[in-house]
Formats: structure tokens, sequence, C-alpha cells
């Protein structure tokens, strides 16, 4: 049995009145909800909970503490149909999510967010997570927002929005998965209740990149190798890049940026992604090997294996920024690097993790092995990820009909 009562508690303020404050007991046990209301104690009815006649305007004051007390009883019922079993504590964890509306404005939440991912060194996160704060803000005219204004209908109108200013499937999705992880966090932090959720109406999962996977076969991998850049030796950094990338299993730009020498252990490489956090422990085989020589050998200040971060302890903007520019400058000699070894598909710095994947596939290594090396959460991810990349056997196979 659960009891709501408004009670003035006994300890006087220094105005010489007492707080008012809304008790709810449940199994011999109360928790306490203070009200704006102070008063005295002749001005109040301790039987019946309320503001006597002696109280100024009293009549208004009592139906603003009947809103609290049904506000309460909206909170408890509705945990009652979701749980028989129930505490005073989720009463209470509940109440405060209800009763706190700056709890529910967004942006706030976001920020400790972003800041959050900063301090744990998921800078590409938070740099995600900050263009879409700019982009929504935006979008809505610079406005506060709270959580509850985020719904399905809000979502269509941001989705076209985007749409109409050039956002494409792939790009809306990415926008859109942020802003669902920022749901699913403040729902598991008790920020918001889950009937808030706007994603089970408004689906991420419609929202497909048009892009099509880029993946190269194992032979153009060692065109690119083994190409003569001594007359270029401005693309050897984006080569050598390239080249690491494939053979450690992909490793993405951002990670091979931040890699240090002290993540190097004889034959072994140790490194933390920086995109899932899971870790790594990667043989390096020759062609690798002798990238990190050719590193090694110019014996350079800064601890960093590649000479991307020019100092170090560099401020999160300034790491963004570098790795911005970097990355830009890296592809665009990648692409140069193609031309030169008459590879018709576009190079890109990931499409050495997505031929990575392809190679081991053509080789007939098994997808949960392929799964495991990349450090994909599950197996799905690698058979949707295998499915968009080259179709070479595919076609083979369809020979057979000739």
């Amino acid at each position: 049995m659960i009891s709501i009562k408004t009670v003035l508690k006994k300890k006087k303020l220094s105005t010489g009145k007492y707080p008012i404050f809304l008790r709810i007991t449940k199994d011999r046990k109360s928790i306490f909800f203070r009200t704006p209301y102070t008063t005295e104690v002749r001005e109040w009815d301790a039987k019946q909970g309320k503001f006597n006649t002696k109280a100024s305007d009293y009549l208004n004051k009592n139906r603003l503490l009947l809103k609290f007390q049904d506000r309460a009883t909206t909170v408890i019922t509705q945990i009652e149909q979701e749980n028989t079993y129930y505490t005073l504590e989720e009463v209470e964890r509940n109440l405060r999510i209800e009763t706190n509306p700056k709890g529910k404005e967004i942006y706030p939440f976001w920020e400790e967010i972003i800041t959050e991912q900063k301090m744990a060194g998921r800078t590409g996160n938070a740099r995600i997570h900050s263009e879409v704060v700019k982009s929504i803000k935006k979008f809505s005219g610079g406005k506060e927002l709270s959580f509850y204004q985020i719904t399905p209908e809000f979502l269509d109108k941001y989705e076209a929005w985007l749409r109409s200013n050039g956002g494409t499937g792939g790009g809306i999705g990415v926008k859109m998965r942020c802003i669902r992880a920022l749901f699913n966090t403040a729902i598991k932090r008790g920020r918001i209740k889950e009937n808030l959720y706007p994603f089970k109406v408004y689906k991420v999962s419609k929202l497909k990149s048009s892009g099509i996977k880029k993946a190269l076969s194992l032979d153009e991998v060692h065109k690119i190798a083994d190409i003569d850049l001594s007359e270029r030796p401005t693309l050897i950094d984006a080569r050598n890049y390239f080249i690491f990338s494939f053979y450690t299993r992909g490793m993405n730009f951002a990670d091979m940026m931040t890699l240090k020498w002290n993540d190097i252990n004889g034959d072994r490489l140790y490194y933390i992604r920086s995109k899932t956090k899971s870790n790594f422990q990667i043989k390096i085989l020759p062609p690798a090997l002798e990238v990190l020589d050719y590193y090694r050998a110019q014996n350079r200040k800064t601890n960093y294996v590649f000479p991307i971060l020019l100092e170090e302890n560099m401020t999160f903007s300034h790491l963004e920024n570098r790795k911005r520019k970097t990355l830009k400058r890296y592809n665009k000699r990648l692409r140069e690097i193609g031309e030169l070894c008459e590879i018709s598909k576009p190079l890109s710095s990931y499409v050495a993790r997505h031929s990575y994947a392809n190679c081991l596939k053509q080789k007939g290594i098994a997808t949960d092995i392929i799964s495991e090396s990349m450090g994909h959460q599950n197996i799905a991810i690698t058979q949707a990820y295998l499915k968009e990349l080259d179709n070479s056997l595919v076609d083979e196979a369809m020979e057979v009909l000739l």
C-alpha cells in the first residue's frame, strides 16, 4: 500500500516559516519532495494536509498542492502498470524525471555527452555529435529544445530539411543514429522516460548510403605496394599509410594518426580502436614492418609512428583540425596513386579496410574469422559489410552458365 500526502516539516527556516513537502510512503518507508511553499503552523491543517482559511489565497495554494499529488499519483500508476513490484527508489527516480523540466532540455545533456567523449579520447564521435548539434540548432532556429519535442514528426521534418539542403541517405543516417544514441543514453541514465523514445516509429534503417563500397583485389594492392615513387616523393607517405592499413586488418586513419612506438612490442602491435574501443593485438607482417622501419629511421622528436601529428599533447580542437586537414590530403594523394597504378576504382583511406575484408573473402577465409579480425561486434555486421563489396566471386560462379 502506498500513500501520498502534503506535510509541514517541523524545521523552521530563517524566515520563521516551515517548508511544505510531498510525502510518499510505501512499506513504512517515506520519501519527501519539497514544494515551493512555506507557511506558519497556524495557517496549516495538519490532519488534511492543506492550507486552512487563515492563510492568504488558501484556495489557489491548495489547488496547486493537489496538482503535485496528482502528478505523483500519475507517475506511481504508470510504474504499477509496468511492474507490480517496485521500490520507493523507482518512484523517486521517475518523479524527479517528471518534475525536472531542465533535465529534459536536450542541449545541456548533449554537451555533457560530448565532453565525456572528448575525455575518453573518442574525438571522432565528439566531432560528429558537435556537428549534429549545430545542424539541429540551425534547423530549429536556435531555440532551446526538450526531449519531448523530438518526435517522429520532428525527425521526418528534419530529414526533409536535410535533403532539401543536399543531404544524402548515408549522411542523414549518421545524424539520426547520433540522435538515437543520445536518447538511448538519456534513458539509460534516467534523464527521460522510455515513452519519449521516437525511434520506435521513426526507423533509421530506411536511410541507406547511396555510395557503393569499393575494394581492391590483392593484385591491385601489390601494384600500390610495388610502385616506384622515386620521382613522386610527396606520394610516399600516402602509399605507406594505405599499405600499413591493409596489413593491419584495415586500421583506420584516426588510429594510425595516434599510433605510438610504445604500442609496438616485438612482432606485435597493440592498440584500442577509437571508434569501437575494441582491443587489438596484431601480428606485424613483413609489408607493415617495412613501413615501420621506414619511419623508425626518421628518428623524429615525437613518439608518434607516423608524421601526421607533429607535437605531443594536442588539444581536442587542434587534433580534429589536424586530422581533417591531413586526411583530405591523404585521400587526394591516394587518387593520384590510383591513376599511376591504372586502377579504375577511386581510392580513399577506407578502401584499405574494404580491400582487407574483400581479399580475405576471396581467399576463402570464413566470415566469422574476418569478423573477429575487424573487431565487428557480431557476424551480421560483417555479412552486411561483405555483401556490399566486390562481387568477383559471384561473377566467376556465373560463368558456369556459358
